[in-house]
């Protein structure tokens, strides 16, 4: 459930009118999806890197961001986002 919340607090931090694809590298089983947003402002250039099993199911999945600047943000606006919806405790 945690990762769930985060996966859809970060589409609704990132998926705005400003969010777009960027390049895409694949091998037999990964991937690695560049994207491009901007927040308050501040431009984010992303990766998704991901991997699969035999069978198609996700075995890992990282996202990188950078610059600082917009990692730093996107934290803030996404812990916004999971405390509006009561996702993170302390609300």
């Amino acid at each position: 459930a945690v990762v769930e919340s985060e996966l859809r607090g970060a589409l609704q931090v990132l998926k705005g009118d400003d969010f777009r694809d960027g390049d895409e590298w694949y091998s037999e089983k990964s991937a690695v999806l560049e994207f491009f947003s901007e927040i308050d402002g501040i431009t984010i250039n992303g990766v998704d890197i991901i991997t699969w099993n035999d069978a198609g199911l996700i075995t890992h999945f990282k996202v990188m961001v950078r610059p600082l600047k917009a990692i730093n943000t996107l934290h803030q606006k996404m812990g916004e986002y999971l405390m509006s919806v009561g996702a993170v405790k302390g609300r």
